[in-house]
């Protein structure tokens, strides 16, 4: 198995290269700043441009898989450019993977696995989401899904296996939720959002780079989600956290006008509540290595201390 990852350079491409690193698995990575490349003995890196469509053939040679992590981080405020670049950078990506493969020839590629998001699922307290729900959210984030997950699956078009991978909130000691999670708790003012009765389905960053070396291995298509089988509250991941940090909870919960005053549309996220089944992946045979809040949290706050 060969890899050729895109967003290698982002919290979850760090963790899938130090996997295969670890494993021995060569990787090949597309980056779209000439000064990233790098040219190791199972690491190369190559030139590309999803805003022209313009990318090196070369990146495909001798790649079996191809994962998709490319795309703008939608953890900043959506002004309406920024809209339209998370949107693009989602499917601009996919699109010159696309054209690339049309154009490559004696490629050995035979599947393509895309990151994809929870965010697809319409927010409720009651539902218990799973893949095979004809279900799509309303709002900016369920459009853009759709349109990603759209383009991803285009590829079956070329005689690729294609997966995408819906995402959950990745707690990492590394980046992403976590820190800003845990910011205001070790500052002592750290708080449940809104009625802290929203889902939050929650995968461990070790986890999801596992599902989709496993999904590589396995040459799956279709949509997976990539969550752990226990999700659980805003206001209980609050008190995990602070717990693990030992840190008190005093304040009241922060209101949801508060953070839209602060955030504008984007404090959406934090709000939405998505419960989401992981039966599919486990049915598969991925055996989830942290499937509870408490392990999870206390793993990861022992690798803070260490860092």
């Amino acid at each position: 198995m060969k890899l050729l990852i895109t967003g290698a350079t982002g919290l979850v491409g760090g963790e899938l290269l130090r996997k295969c690193k670890e494993d021995g698995i060569p990787v090949h990575y597309l980056t779209t700043r000439k000064d990233k490349i790098r040219n190791e003995a199972d690491l190369q890196g190559f030139y590309w441009n999803p805003k022209t469509g313009n990318i090196d053939l070369s990146c495909f040679d001798g790649v079996t898989t191809i994962i998709n992590l490319a795309g703008a981080t939608v953890a900043k405020k959506w002004t309406k450019s920024y809209k339209e670049e998370i949107a693009a950078s989602r499917v601009n990506s996919l699109q010159t993977l696309f054209r690339g493969l049309e154009n490559s020839t004696n490629n050995q590629i035979t599947s393509l696995i895309s990151a994809s998001a929870i965010g697809i699922y319409p927010n409720s307290a009651t539902e218990f989401y799973t893949e095979d729900m004809e279900v799509q959210d309303s709002g900016f984030l369920g459009q853009v899904v759709a349109s990603w997950e759209e383009e991803a699956l285009k590829f079956e078009a070329l005689g690729l296996n294609a997966a995408v991978v819906r995402i959950g909130l990745v707690l990492s000691s590394k980046g992403g939720a976590l820190p800003q999670i845990v910011k205001p708790i070790k500052n002592y003012v750290g708080a449940a959002m809104g009625s802290g009765e929203q889902w939050q389905s929650w995968i461990h960053i070790e986890d999801l780079a596992g599902i989709f070396m496993f999904l590589a291995s396995k040459d799956h298509g279709g949509v997976f989600n990539a969550v752990a089988p226990n999700p659980i509250t805003n206001k209980r991941l609050t008190r995990e956290v602070a717990k693990v940090f030992k840190k008190p909870l005093w304040l009241p919960n922060i209101p949801q006008f508060v953070m839209k005053l602060l955030f504008g549309e984007m404090s959406a996220i934090l709000f939405a509540s998505q419960r989401v089944s992981s039966q599919k992946l486990e049915k598969y045979g991925y055996n989830f290595q942290y499937q509870n809040i408490c392990r999870t949290l206390e793993d990861l706050y022992q690798k803070w201390e260490e860092k």
